[in-house]
């Protein structure tokens, strides 16, 4: 259903600070969204993309507190003059901390929360209705706690749906899913909005899904709204943008370093249009593929064997997480835990860190029994940093987190704090309160409290979720800069980007088993694993495979393989 450019929501002039902030996150925002439109808000970290969409529906200004000026208004009616609950029927909300909004026991009793404290007699239909649009009626009976993300995500958005709002906004619907549950969502918002006609607004820093499923894409920076276009116009619009942090589709991108065009409408921003595009073109062959998956020469740092972790489920049954009979990390390993939600890449982490400690099987960094070690001691050897970044903030300000460690332990590392501030670049995140900050400012901070640790192995859950793709690049170059300070470092990922361009081993886990262990490109070639596991490739290396090439990497190495062309096409 298109958009009928009938207004639904329209922002004017609105300025916020948040209280004992020091600067106004939104400078005059501006913003008209019309039924039936699917808009992506994009931006960099810090931007003012959640700010206002709280606006919208009335968190900001009847539960914010802070100086608000200008006005919204939503189907005509100013957002001052409707309370939130009411504002609730017209604009659902799912947030980026999507767990948070899970209340009750079962799937079906959070549903059913909304239309039953809003006294519906028809709660119980209501809740059954939105489980069937979702697809998701299977999982009615089951206790919140024991689903994979994805489905909690689903559940989250049944409950927003159970109002029958119309307008629905998801602050980073794909941040913390794996890539299969990803699209599941947006192909489940694809319906709701074209079969549905409901108005859909997400914030998203991944242009990928942006081309694939949106209408229209705004860009806020420095907390005004700088442009709102069609999707097509608006995502080549971003490759004028150097240095905002923000990059065009990957298969965009490897348009323009070819410079192989002669007007910018001509760009491809899917990797439908792509093969289209690159159809004529002649890749050179990739000479290094096939070389052995050899282990590393360097020493074994940590080893487990025969770890076996279980959980007791609701009905008495024994339920295995973890079944790992042998695993070694190397020095030098950049490692790549990935798999679909509920695969049991957290549960590894945790327990090689010793958070988490397993019915059976041993795990040994260098001498140490990490089974039988405290985790106060195992900190000086391991650090882990939390997938919810928020669960790394014990102090008052962020520098007091990052210098913690540190303080309690003697260690004088001014030096070393500098260079995280000037690396992440957030020295004016120090005085803050992390638990205050945006997602992707607390993803960062988590990460510096990490780095601040030297461990020999360090340890990040979801490094990049909420993270735009500037300062995931960012992320990125600290990772590759750290190999000089700490031995050893493993991530868990959905970010298969992250994984091609960083890794170095991959391992693919599936119902707590490892069923792969190897390079990106091995496994980007073991096409049944990766589908196996939920996986999806970067979109890069997706045009690779149906171009009928061998898989690249990253858009450098495609573009590397392409034998010279000029703009009228193929040169022999």
């Amino acid at each position: 259903m298109a958009s009928i450019n009938q207004p639904i929501i329209e922002v004017k002039d609105v300025h916020y600070q948040y209280p004992g902030a020091e600067d106004p996150v939104l400078k005059g925002a501006n913003l008209t969204i019309n039924k039936g439109d699917f808009l992506a808000i994009i931006g960099g970290n810090g931007s003012g993309k959640s700010t206002i969409c709280k606006t919208i529906n009335g968190l900001i200004p009847h539960y914010f507190s802070g100086d608000y000026q200008g006005e919204v208004r939503v189907k005509g009616k100013s957002v001052k003059e409707l309370s939130v609950s009411v504002l609730s029927h017209l604009v659902g909300y799912v947030y980026q901390d999507f767990e948070n909004q899970l209340m009750k026991l079962t799937v079906f009793e959070d549903v059913a929360f909304s239309p039953l404290n809003f006294g519906f007699p028809d709660y119980k239909e209501r809740a059954m209705h939105a489980l069937e649009l979702l697809g998701i009626t299977h999982l009615k009976d089951q206790t919140v706690w024991e689903l994979s993300g994805g489905q909690k995500h689903l559940t989250a958005l049944a409950g927003a749906l159970a109002l029958d709002p119309e307008v629905l906004i998801i602050d980073e619907p794909v941040a913390q899913l794996d890539p299969q549950h990803a699209t599941e969502i947006y192909d489940k918002l694809k319906y709701l909005n074209e079969s549905l006609g409901k108005t859909i607004i997400t914030i998203e820093h991944h242009t990928e899904f942006i081309a694939n499923y949106c209408k229209q894409v705004a860009l806020i920076e420095d907390g005004q709204v700088k442009w709102h276009e069609d999707v097509r116009t608006g995502l080549l619009k971003i490759t004028e943008r150097h240095g905002a942090k923000i990059y065009p589709p990957q298969v965009t991108q490897a348009a323009m370093l070819l410079n192989d065009y002669r007007t910018k409408d001509e760009l491809p921003i899917t990797v439908q249009e792509a093969v289209t595009y690159f159809k004529d073109y002649y890749f050179y062959p990739d000479s290094n593929r096939h070389k052995p998956n050899l282990r590393p020469t360097s020493s074994a740092i940590l080893s487990v064997n025969d770890l076996r972790y279980e959980v007791k489920t609701l009905n008495k049954q024994r339920k295995t997480i973890l079944d790992i009979p042998e695993m070694t990390l190397y020095e030098g390993d950049r490692v790549a835990i990935v798999g679909n939600n509920g695969a049991g890449k957290t549960t590894l982490m945790k327990s090689l860190a010793g958070i988490i400690r397993p019915q059976a099987g041993e795990i040994t960094i260098g001498d140490i029994n990490v089974l039988k070690t405290s985790v106060e001691k195992l900190s000086s050897h391991i650090s882990y940093i939390y997938q919810n970044p928020e669960e790394m903030f014990i102090q008052d300000t962020i520098k007091n987190d990052i210098t913690y460690f540190g303080k309690v332990r003697n260690l004088e590392q001014t030096e070393l704090y500098e260079q995280i501030a000037e690396s992440l670049n957030m020295r004016h995140l120090f005085p803050l309160d992390g638990r205050l900050l945006s997602g992707g400012q607390q993803r960062r901070s988590s990460v510096a409290i990490g780095l601040a640790m030297l461990p020999t192995i360090m340890m990040l859950d979801e490094p990049t979720a909420s993270l735009d793709i500037g300062h995931r690049k960012q992320l990125v170059d600290i990772l590759h800069s750290i190999r000089d300070r700490i031995k050893t470092v493993v991530i868990a990922t959905h970010d298969m980007q992250l994984v091609a361009e960083w890794a170095t081993r991959v391992i693919v886990m599936e119902h707590g088993k490892v069923i792969f262990d190897g390079t990106p490109k091995l496994l980007f070639d073991r096409v049944e694993i990766w589908k196996q596991a939920g996986l999806k490739l970067p979109q890069i290396a997706e045009l690779s495979l149906a171009l009928n090439i061998q898989s690249t990497l990253s858009v450098d190495e495609f573009v590397a393989r392409v034998k010279e062309v000029s703009v009228n096409g193929f040169n022999g």
